[in-house]
């Protein structure tokens, strides 16, 4: 699996935005592992539709604390690709610590899957089955004797016996 980010943000007041990719490897797809999901540890935002956020406003204010976070998805195996828009709350810092960390634990927690996965070795049987011993010696008089019928009858009338 791979993951690939940015982050953008305008000049001023305006709110950054993360963009995010993932992308499925051919192995990965083979193997019919299952998409999943994890709460992220990236905030959600109030009035996320606005992409901007005046000072002293929302997240710009000295007591705002996130409530809500983000789900982050692996994509379905048949599909093998996944790509995602949040809107980050805005930080004077700058810095999102908390984007590395959730891709880094959606990876760990897809990782095990897929070596669980990976653990169900191929299966290729064939086998087969022919009547058995002791059915063929109950009906063997009876297909002989048949047999022997036919081959007379088919004497008697100019016929190739049977074999």
């Amino acid at each position: 699996m791979k993951i690939n980010w940015t982050i953008t943000k305008k000049r001023g007041n305006f709110r950054p935005s993360l963009n995010y990719k993932i992308t499925l490897e051919a192995f990965e797809k083979e193997l019919a592992v299952n998409a999943i999901t994890l709460k992220s540890t990236i905030p959600a935002i109030p009035d996320p539709h606005q992409g901007f956020c005046l000072p002293g406003t929302n997240e710009r204010t000295s007591h705002w604390k996130a409530s809500d976070f983000h789900y982050l998805s692996v994509p379905y195996f048949k599909r093998g690709e996944a790509s995602g828009f949040i809107r980050l709350p805005f930080r004077e810092s700058r810095e999102y610590p908390e984007i590395a960390a959730s891709f880094q634990t959606l990876r760990e927690e897809y990782e095990a899957v897929v070596r669980q996965a990976y653990g169900q070795e191929p299966l290729h049987l064939e086998d087969e089955l022919e009547m058995s011993r002791g059915t063929k010696q109950e009906i063997a008089a009876t297909i002989t004797a048949a047999t022997l019928f036919n081959n007379f009858a088919n004497r008697s009338r100019g016929q190739t016996p049977m074999v």
